[in-house]
């Protein structure tokens, strides 16, 4: 069965000067008050006292107490947990007579049971992360964590090459009217061969000029002979010479090109709807890929062992009925949250809430009849001396019991010193 608290009695932490109550088994137990009473104070020593000295607050006595600060706690499992003396020393009583220590109570509470902000305030990859190793894929989120940090300290080291080969190169002289590679002197010897060459080619070319320039001034006179000719034949010809009409023929073309563009159009149209079915059928076999990896994941999801029905992870964001973190209610939030962190240590049957002042009443209710339902134990401060809180802590005591179904119990203005009987 998951650990709860049964009873509770803090003297001279913090703000408080003597507090014993009874939480509710399942559901919530609020500690209402005005600010500076010590609310808070309750819920640091019900962290010290079982989560250890790494939440010992930096000032845990009491300012003005003639007396140490003391803690005693009893647990469900039956254990009782005791702080006390200058030092604050941990005593654990096991009822069976085993010895037990920190360890021991390591072993059933959850860190974030006593600190849920640390959860509700963390990153959406960071409550992505803790869900996905809750259900069994942190080992391959920590395989993909480590490949990413290998890449990275590669891409490091050849970035840090990179920036000194750069800085070696800006540090070299450089020349402007130089080849780009090396010159031998075979390459010069050939380069001037090669010039030989050209040179050896033009005055050959320059040799034959004169006689291309006969050949076109006897082509020229020729040219002129034949023009002579031609003007002679045209005026002979203009009195004889009429255009055939081409009417008829281009009356067939036409209605030829008609029929043609109709053909056209048909082609192009049956074209485009066989494309457009095509892509529809494209269309439809990409969708039903798609719906195939949603289902999958969401088979994958449904056959872990959830800690809460309606949790999923989509883009490395938690999601909750299909709603982002920050679209979540704030009910809907701590009841994700206590869900999971419930998960992460299932012997921890109880959490520790502050400030739900920020919650109106019917998120209260509502949060308060889930915990019962899951049979779930919250401790939790708010600024209120209304009548959801379950009892009202006034200047480091306990000023009354709020009368509910079933009540946490308190002992009022509690004498200093109970802890000796």
């Amino acid at each position: 069965m998951p650990v709860k608290i049964n009873t509770l009695e803090v003297e001279n932490v913090k703000r408080i000067k003597a507090v014993s109550l009874t939480p509710r088994e399942n559901g919530l137990t609020i500690l209402g008050g005005d600010n500076g009473q010590g609310k808070t104070s309750v819920l640091d020593a019900i962290c010290w006292a079982v989560g250890g000295n790494k939440f010992k607050p930096t000032n845990a006595a009491r300012d003005g107490a003639y007396t140490d600060p003391h803690i005693h706690l009893t647990l469900s499992n039956g254990l009782v947990v005791e702080r006390a003396g200058k030092n604050a020393s941990l005593k654990v009583i096991d009822p069976n007579g085993n010895k037990s220590g920190q360890a021991l109570l390591d072993s059933f509470i959850s860190e974030l049971a006593l600190d849920l902000p640390k959860f509700l305030h963390a990153s959406d990859k960071e409550k992505a992360d803790t869900l996905l190793r809750i259900i069994g894929v942190g080992d391959k989120l920590a395989q993909f964590e480590a490949e990413e940090q290998r890449l990275y300290n590669q891409r490091r080291v050849i970035g840090q090459i990179a920036d000194q080969k750069k800085k070696f190169a800006a540090e070299l002289p450089s020349w402007q009217d130089v080849p780009e590679v090396p010159v031998t002197a075979s390459e010069l010897i050939q380069q001037q061969q090669d010039i030989l060459r050209r040179n050896a080619e033009k005055q050959r070319i320059r040799a034959d000029l004169s006689k291309w320039k006969a050949e076109v001034e006897r082509l020229t006179n020729e040219l002129y002979d034949a023009q002579q000719f031609l003007d002679i034949a045209e005026t002979e010809a203009q009195g004889g010479l009429e255009d055939e009409s081409t009417a008829e023929i281009e009356r067939s073309i036409s209605e030829i090109e008609l029929v043609n563009a109709k053909i056209r159009d048909n082609l192009n149209k049956a074209q485009a709807e066989q494309e457009a079915a095509d892509l529809s059928d494209q269309y439809q076999d990409l969708t039903a890929q798609i719906e195939g990896i949603r289902i999958a994941r969401r088979d994958l999801l449904n056959t872990a062992d959830l800690p809460l029905a309606g949790l999923s992870v989509e883009a490395g964001k938690l999601l909750y009925n299909g709603k982002a973190w920050d679209c979540m209610s704030g009910a809907e939030q701590l009841r994700v949250g206590t869900a999971i962190v419930r998960r992460l240590n299932p012997e921890c049957g109880f959490v520790l809430l502050d400030k739900l002042e920020q919650m109106d009443m019917k998120t209260l209710r509502e949060f308060g009849q889930w915990l019962e339902l899951e049979g779930l134990q919250a401790i939790a401060t708010r600024v209120s001396t209304g009548d959801e809180c379950s009892v009202i802590i006034e200047d480091g005591y306990i000023a009354g019991t709020k009368q509910e179904q079933p009540p946490a119990q308190a002992i009022p203005k509690y004498v200093p010193g109970w802890n000796n009987k």
